[in-house]
């Protein structure tokens, strides 16, 4: 979402980086610079006047413009003025005395609010919880069969009565039966609208009213914009917010919502939607969003990523079959497989400091499809040539061709691909296996 800003501020910042002393005409030139790249990227005007005077103010000091590091310092205030603009410190959710919790989530229509309830559930399920997802947008069958569709999929209880009810009591009952079965949290899905109307603002307070939430998350699309931060204010003004949850933030949009919201309604983005795929929920962290704008990474998050795709034991299992030589294709296919569970392969290479912004400027892409084309050739070959790619010669070859789909060309390729990954996997086994393969834990 922030490709364009970064690039941005990365040319800025290497311009900056390649004089020495700094004088106060630099420092103006600079951040004039970087006013107008905010606000090309959709940040709020008001925010970007804010965080421009609070850099300004730190920068122009007699100890930053006679230092001999004063562009590095510069861009760290950046960096830290940044990171306070987004709110600082990642702020988890709020936890009822006594369970469960109830959390009520608001949005308009089309912020994907019905599956973002889904995955609030399955990431508080993976933290250990017992959630319960309420069915309370009754305005619109087809969200009630939505949740209960997600629900089944992802195998979360779901309380539904249907369309036509009274949200409130819905929800109150729903509340009765969390209690009764001990859930640790009861996750609402409530009506939304095209735009804001007294009529929903009138039934999300009645079920405000019904059921006393802990927490009142507003689910908005970041790729809005502007329009995004003045649903926020709305919002917040009515119900009381307590949190913020951005959904497509994998999209193609200039992102300024996402560094405007915190600033402009005081409330605290909680989480961040990555991607269509259920577990595609992160926890917000100021700092790291903060690093990625900047082209610094987030290497964090990526490991936070393997960590979930990979357990202690296939991390053991794959050490122990790359010190033995006895890595093969059905161990390739699933390193494949796991590296996919992980996100969007250019989102993961984009938070390794440089690399998204290189890819960028050599306009480097990466084919989703070819992954696929490559799992069909292996799943082509029979578990004897998967346990020994060696025995696979011509004839073997087009047979695989064929039934994959593909071309011997790209057969070819994936056997010499599967090759170099074997031998480079095999030179870890002297001594630096371990130290590799920790990071996938």
């Amino acid at each position: 979402m922030f490709e364009h800003l970064t690039d941005r501020l990365q040319a800025i910042f290497n311009r900056l980086s390649r004089q020495g002393r700094l004088s106060e005409k630099d420092v103006d030139e600079t951040l004039r610079e970087v006013r107008l790249a905010l606000l090309e990227a959709d940040v709020h005007y008001k925010v970007v006047r804010d965080f421009l005077e609070r850099v300004r103010e730190q920068a122009v000091g007699e100890k930053i413009l006679h230092s001999l590091t004063a562009p590095q310092q510069v861009i760290k205030i950046v960096h830290q003025e940044l990171i306070r603009t987004l709110g600082e410190a990642a702020v988890p959710l709020a936890e009822a005395p006594v369970p469960p919790t109830v959390i009520m989530l608001v949005g308009l229509q089309g912020s994907g609010k019905t599956t973002t309830a889904a995955k609030l559930a399955l990431y508080l399920r993976k933290q250990g919880g017992f959630p319960l997802l309420v069915a309370a947008d009754l305005r619109r069958p087809a969200a009630v069969r939505q949740l209960e569709v997600l629900g089944e999929a992802l195998q979360l209880p779901v309380y539904s009565e249907g369309a036509g009810r009274d949200a409130p009591g819905v929800a109150q009952r729903a509340l009765r039966q969390a209690r009764q079965d001990r859930r640790s949290h009861l996750i609402l899905d409530t009506a939304g609208r095209l735009h804001i109307d007294e009529e929903l603002m009138a039934e999300l307070l009645r079920v405000r009213q019904a059921v006393s939430p802990h927490e009142i998350l507003l689910v908005a699309d970041a790729m809005t914009g502007q329009d995004a931060v003045r649903v926020a204010g709305e919002f917040h003004a009515r119900l009381g917010l307590t949190g913020l949850i951005l959904t497509k933030m994998d999209g193609d949009a200039r992102g300024g919502a996402a560094l405007s919201m915190r600033s402009v309604t005081g409330v605290p983005i909680k989480f961040l939607g990555v991607g269509e795929k259920s577990e595609a929920l992160e926890v917000f962290y100021p700092d790291r969003l903060a690093s990625r704008i900047l082209g610094m990474g987030d290497v964090l998050s990526l490991i936070e990523r393997a960590e979930e795709a990979y357990t202690e034991e296939q991390v053991r299992r794959l050490e122990e079959r790359v010190r033995r030589g006895t890595f093969d294709l059905n161990d390739f296919l699933e390193q494949m497989r796991q590296l996919r569970q992980m996100g969007p392969l250019e989102q993961l290479l984009g938070m390794i400091p440089g690399l998204g912004q290189m890819m960028r400027a050599q306009n480097l892409q990466v084919d989703e499809r070819r992954f696929r084309r490559m799992e069909a050739i292996i799943l082509s070959m029979t578990p004897q040539e998967r346990a020994r790619p060696e025995i696979i010669g011509g004839s073997r070859r087009r047979r695989i061709a064929h039934g994959s789909g593909t071309s011997l060309q790209e057969v070819n390729a994936l056997l010499n691909r599967f090759d170099q990954y074997r031998k480079m996997m095999r030179q870890l086994t002297k001594g630096k296996a371990r130290d590799i393969l920790s990071l996938f834990r």
